[in-house]
């Protein structure tokens, strides 16, 4: 059997993280026990916007070069969100690749970096 990557490693930490500190209003475990690299949150929205009382499902999907790469996130639930394609995936700059945008609408700072971690963003 292989030994685990730094990024399955650095995954479980993360987790094990969230189940001792709970952030409000956001909760994650895995979709599969034996895929650290797929997780299942669950977003609640938070109070006095219009997502109050909302409870939203979502899948994040980890490389495995994790943290060097980051996350990719889709709701399973019904979203409407100015960040949020009909299919349900996610489109935050936190969530882009690292470095210059391409396109130059973004800055590098407001990209992914390997410091972030699952708690680093919000979009509801």
């Amino acid at each position: 059997m292989a030994a685990p990557s730094q990024a399955s490693l650095l995954l479980q930490k993360q987790l094990k993280d969230l189940s001792r500190n709970p952030v409000d209003g956001f909760s994650a475990g895995l979709v599969d026990d034996s895929n650290i690299f797929e997780w299942s949150v669950t977003i609640i929205g938070p109070p006095d916007t219009l997502y109050d009382g909302g409870y939203f499902n979502a899948i994040m999907s980890f490389p495995q070069n994790y943290p060097n790469s980051p996350p990719t996130v889709r709701f399973t639930s019904e979203m409407w969100h100015p960040n949020v394609y009909p299919d349900g995936r996610v489109c935050i700059s936190i969530l882009h690749a690292p470095g210059d945008d391409p396109n130059g609408y973004e800055l590098a700072s407001e990209r992914w970096t390997p410091v972030h971690t699952v708690c680093n963003f919000s979009i509801v």
